[in-house]
């Protein structure tokens, strides 16, 4: 059954070059370019879960097939087989997805900038909301969640936050995530009970590992040093250990106080300064690209994507897929692959 769809998969052409590659890393001096290898063997790696992915489906259908003549004969009820098949095209849909994640970077770890929009306590309530609902999708899809930076907001909530998912096709999921994302709810800051609009846009770059190479100049650097924030008492810092980069070319300023040594955040802030470059290349090479292909969807960072709304009624919609969800505090705890599905099978 999923046999025709070998080809629309490229399957037979994939299990081939695992195999032409993985000869290359047996071959005298692969290592003598560490970083070329490295290269090598991360592809294998895509490659191969790619193709256990695939078996995996097909052996779901043909598992299927088999529980239907089951089901002919009267052995199997229909609410067994109705499951079976669910489970069955949720993982030919995954194998959809995967497909249209081909792009280089689309395989790396994530960095999540989340910054408050105007409005004060509501929009800072509403960017840690936001902070909570990634950091909850990226724990139940398997993925690492640090936060690199945090900056409180005066009364509630955060500023702006700064996460970093670290796991395979992290960016490629949460690029369908940049955006402004905004709130429509009753606000609990306000004695009256009125309702309120808040706003906070999100930001999804690709952290770039030791195969990407930025040339980065040290005299475009400039340093400076903070104590780290906190709720207080023996959480707060005593020492400047928290970090702010300054990159004069492209006037990036990158703040982290992740780490307990300031030497551990100057070397995670310049990793991010490179993540960052590579990604503001990759946004370059896009716009050629979408000269090209007009017809495909354009990621602007300040384009509202998706409205959230708590009252007078219940209902979470995506504006570039017309996905609704009414099960909105779901969503918020995380549950978001329906709407990254939605986006990347649309472009």
């Amino acid at each position: 059954m999923l046999t025709p769809l070998g080809g629309i998969f490229d399957y037979d052409n994939k299990v081939k070059q695992i195999e032409e590659e993985e000869q290359k890393t047996t071959a005298p001096g692969f290592w003598d370019d560490p970083k070329a290898a490295e290269v090598i063997l991360k592809e294998i790696k895509v490659k191969k879960q790619w193709v256990k992915d695939y078996d995996e489906a097909e052996a779901a259908v043909e598992d299927l097939e088999t529980l239907y003549e089951f089901f002919e004969a009267g052995d199997v009820p229909l609410e067994e087989i109705t499951a079976e098949a669910k489970k069955t095209e949720e993982l030919i849909e995954n194998l959809e997805v995967k497909k249209m994640l081909g792009n280089e970077e689309d395989g790396m770890s994530a960095m999540i900038e989340i910054n408050a929009g105007a409005g004060g306590t509501e929009s800072n309530d509403w960017a840690a909301m936001l902070m909570r609902m990634y950091i909850m999708w990226g724990e139940s899809n398997g993925y690492k969640v640090k936060q690199v930076n945090i900056n409180d907001g005066d009364v509630a909530g955060v500023k702006s936050a700064t996460l970093e998912v670290e796991g395979d096709f992290a960016y490629g999921y949460l690029k369908s995530e940049i955006g402004v994302h905004r709130l429509v709810r009753i606000s609990p800051f306000d004695s009256g009970g009125r309702r309120h609009t808040s706003f906070a846009s999100v930001f999804v770059y690709p952290v770039a590992d030791d195969s990407i190479t930025v040339d980065i100049n040290p005299s475009d650097i400039t340093w400076e040093t903070f104590r780290a924030g906190g709720a207080g008492g023996q959480n707060v810092n005593k020492v400047e250990t928290a970090v702010r980069l300054r990159h004069a070319p492209s006037g990036l300023v990158i703040e982290c106080q992740q780490e307990r040594s300031q030497l551990q955040n100057k070397d995670k802030a310049l990793k991010m300064l490179k993540s960052r470059l590579y990604q503001l290349e990759i946004e370059k090479q896009n716009a050629e690209r979408d000269k090209l292909e007009s017809t495909k969807m354009r990621i602007d960072f300040g384009s509202q994507i998706r409205n959230y709304v708590m009252h007078p009624y219940k209902l979470v919609k995506d504006l570039r897929t017309s996905l609704e969800r009414t099960d909105v505090q779901k969503v918020m705890d995380g549950d978001l692959n329906d709407f990254i599905k939605a986006f990347l099978m649309a472009q």
